[in-house]
């Protein structure tokens, strides 16, 4: 091969793999925490103008970001990845797009980790070939010295249900699921904001995106590499609640040490719950969007909308402005005001 042909293959290559920033987008809403409530997740998305009454792609120039934890806890998490894989396909043809981020429970999915998994969700995966299928998996994974003995057979089964395997084969690496979330980012970069579902620590201050992602693809690719590396590490972006818990007075410097290592102006975060509100920390710079959107916590429909850089809730269909400044209980008194009686933020507010 002529070296300017090589040259210029690699310099494809390169180009393939480079995670460029994200600019001049001018409308972004964004989705905390699903953990597999479909319903809630559409009523969201159709508040916010991203899908229409047949759940197809309505955000023209909209870029959609889901930072994680789709899947788990609740029943419909299937239905769930599907739709929001399906829109990822379909945004670009209005020149908009999806960003399905990785969060933790995404990669629990993946390495095998299904503490989470409801019940509901290994049945959304069983069909008429279910049972011989995992008979058969019984045989190959089953203790040889045990799997003639009924009791051992039968705590065998009801730990691993019908469904189990078609579900751990959804999220392998050729899977329904895994083939796309082998190659989505946990850590994203849109205009001036970072998205990602836990956090930047301090540990990580210093990892560029690119390499956060590359690594975590890496260690999902091989188990091997997940002891000691990002993907588990309480300390990583899928799993640090510090920006979402830690008092803001002592950690104001770390966010902007982070703001000024990721030349941002503010970070999204997901997975620490909040009382049910999207919710602003150190003057707007960290803006919280798991609003416990599932039934399994609060139930809250609500999300992040950001217009040429104002930003708003959307709670419960009616868009408030997310204040930077002091004004946050008025801002929280506002959402709670559109909540039935007896909601997590109403009680935390003192509300009936």
């Amino acid at each position: 091969m002529r070296p300017v042909r090589l040259l210029w293959l690699l310099l494809l290559a390169a180009a393939a793999l480079a995670q460029p920033d994200i600019t001049g987008v001018r409308r972004i809403v964004a989705v905390g925490d699903v953990h597999g409530d479909f319903d809630t997740f559409v009523t969201v998305l159709r508040d916010a103008g991203i899908v229409d009454k047949s759940n197809k792609w309505a955000g023209g120039a909209t870029h959609l970001v889901q930072t994680g934890d789709c899947v788990d806890r609740g029943p419909d998490s299937r239905k769930v990845l599907e739709l929001l894989f399906s829109l990822e396909k379909q945004a670009p043809r209005t020149h908009g797009a999806v960003h399905a981020l990785l969060g933790n429970h995404e990669t629990m999915d993946i390495y095998g980790d299904l503490r989470y998994v409801s019940a509901a969700d290994y049945d959304s995966y069983r069909n008429s070939k279910s049972a011989k299928l995992r008979d058969r998996v019984y045989e190959l994974l089953a203790d040889p010295a045990q799997k003639d003995d009924d009791n051992y057979r039968q705590k065998w089964y009801d730990e691993h249900p019908l469904g189990w395997v078609e579900h751990s084969q959804a999220f392998a690496p050729t899977g329904q699921f895994g083939r796309i979330l082998f190659d989505e980012d946990a850590v994203l970069k849109v205009n001036d904001i970072l998205f990602l579902h836990g956090g930047i620590s301090r540990k990580y201050i210093n990892t560029p995106i690119a390499d956060l992602n590359d690594k975590i693809r890496a260690e999902l690719r091989d188990f091997r590499l997940l002891e000691g590396g990002v993907t588990t590490d309480e300390q990583g972006p899928l799993w640090y609640r510090g920006l979402a818990l830690d008092p803001e007075p002592a950690t104001a410097p770390l966010v902007d040490s982070i703001l000024s290592a990721y030349g941002v102006s503010r970070i999204v975060i997901g997975h620490t719950p909040t009382s049910g509100a999207v919710t602003p920390r150190f003057g707007g710079k960290v803006i919280v969007i798991d609003v416990g959107l599932s039934k399994v916590y609060n139930q809250s429909p609500a999300c992040l909308i950001i217009e040429d850089g104002k930003l708003f809730a959307m709670h419960r269909g009616t868009k408030i402005p997310i204040p930077d400044g002091s004004d946050i209980a008025a801002y929280l008194k506002k959402a709670a005001a559109l909540d039935p009686p007896g909601t997590h933020l109403r009680k935390s507010l003192n509300l009936p």
